[in-house]
């Protein structure tokens, strides 16, 4: 029996080993996923910037319109100078011009204001380009580090997978169905060590003749709370 108990010892390192590194595998999408954040990040950045650049780049051209129009105006008053009779529409008539001046000269001001701000959001544009693909990059990186990391956790697996193989020969039927029972019921831990009569599986008072027993027979014992293989340290 202390054979049979030293394969169970055995079997329950080599399975938690196993179930550790699984699960590390399962986590590799969610880190893969927290790794994206960023550059997800970066490309709504990029999207705001292109779309304020747009926005300043349309009122630019729209003021150029508008600058195109009002000049043709002000050519059309002044080609009509030469038809004006009286002194009186002739000074209306130029302050009307002069309006139309002050008008172009606004709007000049406006578009040399727009052509600066449009300037500026290409540059921010530029700079969050820039800042994407830093993060592809870094998250390319990320993911192949990570797929390295996967398959040294693969190839580590088939070992534990081997070893566990061998260990489960050395171990009867019986007492193997009911090892995987208690693991699969105990979330991955089917025997436990007991120590100064408590189990330390579930943290239970073990009854102190049972514990005598575990210390001195050579027998396998169960915890009467949790069910769980126990044993004791020598």
């Amino acid at each position: 029996m202390k054979e049979d108990l030293e394969h169970l010892i055995r079997l329950q390192q080599i399975d938690t080993q196993i179930i550790t590194k699984k699960t590390e595998i399962e986590r590799i999408p969610d880190e893969i996923i927290k790794f994206t954040s960023p550059l997800k990040a970066a490309e709504k950045e990029l999207q705001a910037q292109k779309a304020r650049y747009e926005s300043s780049e349309k009122k630019r051209r729209n003021k150029e319109l508008e600058l195109s129009e009002i000049s043709d105006k002000i050519e059309k008053l002044k080609a009509r100078t030469s038809d004006i009779k009286t002194n009186k529409e002739y000074q209306a008539h130029l302050k009307e011009i002069e309006k139309k001046e002050k008008e172009k000269y606004l709007i000049e001001d406006d578009i040399l204001f727009l052509m600066e701000e449009t300037e500026e959001a290409l540059q921010r544009v530029k700079e969050a380009e820039k800042k994407v693909e830093e993060e592809k990059k870094r998250l390319k990186e990320i993911e192949e580090e990570l797929k390295k990391k996967q398959q040294q956790i693969e190839k580590e697996l088939d070992e534990l997978k081997a070893q566990r193989s061998e260990i489960t020969k050395k171990i009867n039927k019986e007492l193997y169905d009911q090892y995987m029972m208690l693991l699969e019921k105990n979330n991955g831990l089917a025997i436990a060590e007991a120590k100064d009569e408590v189990c330390l599986g579930c943290y239970m008072s073990i009854p102190p003749q049972l514990y005598v027993e575990i210390k001195t027979e050579d027998k396998i014992f169960t915890c009467p709370q949790c069910g769980r293989f126990l044993y004791r340290s020598q």
